[in-house]
């Protein structure tokens, strides 16, 4: 009956459910005031999670500047190679080492063998033991590994107020844009604009992240003498050790280009036959009509 229905509703989950509702609109009717505040802190919290600033965030990115030897079909200049590493040998290397270029990978890209050979000559390495189990100095080998300037990280790091200066082998090849990022970085010191804050001891240049950088600039105009006679300025330092430092992140680039050519070719002439073949040998399938006749 009704009246049994009634009953069963009031003391069952349907009554139950109807009843919290009821109590959450008068709720929310009543204190429709602190819902309005709790709402907007809450945003106000999400406004300001969202404004946070890393350090990431207070760098200029640099602009992109022609490089020849990006193109696919293009190689790197060698004439550029050369001044690059005579800037990095009279300038970089007081501080930054090439940890994974060796001496001999210079032959045919930047001098010729006699010339590396004469290089390395005038560096002395360790090496040993000899026979009594001393370790002795001895002139650099072609295929030794490029001098460090320091012999180890922690001597680095102390004579360079605790900032270690990183090895360049792969530095184009690690940062991201690392041709426009590294001549920017090199070409970009300024004076602190005002109200910037920075340790005093540290550089301001805008395109290292937070501005602040512990290496001074390294390039001065005529800071080396080129023996081709190219005008040594910044810029044209910055440009050639650049592009030496991408031939040493990169000491295989043009090798692949040329093999991807060969490869390329390769595949484009095999597409060819391969599509001949196909249309001849599906050419008398294809062709081929079907007819029905009744018997």
């Amino acid at each position: 009956s009704a009246p049994s229905q009634r009953a069963d509703r009031q003391h069952g989950p349907y009554f139950v459910v109807v009843a919290m509702a009821s109590q959450l609109k008068n709720a929310l009717q009543n204190n429709r005031a602190a819902l309005y505040a709790t709402g907007a802190a809450v945003g106000a919290a999400a406004a300001s999670a969202t404004t946070v600033t890393f350090m990431s965030e207070s760098v200029l990115h640099p602009p992109s500047y022609p490089w020849r030897h990006r193109g696919w079909f293009a190689s790197f200049d060698h004439g550029a190679l050369r001044r690059g590493f005579q800037v990095y040998r009279e300038v970089c290397a007081t501080c930054h080492s090439l940890e994974f270029i060796r001496w001999r990978e210079l032959a045919g890209v930047t001098h010729t063998k006699e010339e590396v050979a004469a290089l390395a000559k005038e560096c002395m390495v360790m090496d040993g033991p000899d026979k009594e189990g001393e370790m002795f100095e001895r002139p650099a080998k072609p295929y030794d590994k490029m001098p460090s300037p320091y012999e180890n990280d922690q001597q680095g790091a102390a004579a360079n107020g605790g900032a270690l200066p990183p090895d360049l082998s792969v530095m184009v090849g690690a940062r991201h844009e690392g041709h426009d990022y590294v001549f920017a970085l090199l070409t970009g010191y300024m004076d602190k604009p005002a109200g910037k804050e920075m340790m005093e001891t540290l550089n301001y240049n805008p395109y290292f992240p937070g501005g602040g950088i512990a290496m001074p600039p390294p390039l001065q105009d005529d800071g080396v003498e080129y023996p081709d006679g190219t005008p040594a300025t910044i810029s044209q330092q910055a440009r050639d050790v650049v592009q030496f430092l991408h031939w040493s992140s990169e000491p295989e680039l043009e090798d692949r280009k040329k093999t991807a050519m060969l490869y390329m070719t390769s595949i484009f002439f095999m597409i060819l036959g391969s599509g001949y073949h196909k249309r001849w040998k599906w050419s008398s399938v294809k062709t081929r009509k079907i007819a029905y006749v009744k018997s």
